[in-house]
């Protein structure tokens, strides 16, 4: 797995079992260098990073991935836009189920399953403390 560099966090919902980040999508990232010339998109590859990322953080999962399911990433994020990230946990099977999305726009989802149960969570007031670290 990649180690990219995540997005600044602008507003959190954390539940028990699921959180909901709204991201910023800054222009500048590294990431939209030659992907593509045309037109600039976010990374695939980076996507499900974050989503690793930010899901083991907070639920407690090692980034240990074992299996990828449901992949889809049904349209392009583009420079400069703001999405919201959802996740959400099922520790019984160490399962997480992550969309990007604004409103009604779909952009990707999937499933993520790990190798272990959780060890343990992060705090809700963490998070974006340590997303501005990484």
């Amino acid at each position: 797995m990649i180690k990219s560099s995540l997005p600044p966090i602008l507003h959190s919902d954390i539940g028990i079992d699921n959180i909901e980040l709204r991201l910023l999508v800054a222009a500048d990232l590294e990431y939209f260098n030659g992907h593509f010339p045309e037109q600039a998109v976010l990374p695939g590859v980076t996507q499900l990073d974050w989503a690793v990322r930010l899901g083991c953080q907070h639920f407690g999962y090692s980034e240990a991935v074992a299996n990828l399911e449901v992949l889809k990433f049904q349209q392009l994020i583009l420079p400069g836009q703001e999405v919201t990230l959802s996740i959400s946990n099922n520790a019984a099977k160490a399962k997480l189920t992550f969309a990007y999305h604004d409103g009604e726009n779909r952009y990707a989802s999937g499933r993520i399953a790990f190798d272990s149960t959780p060890v343990n969570s992060k705090s809700a007031t963490n998070i974006s403390d340590e997303a501005s670290q990484c």
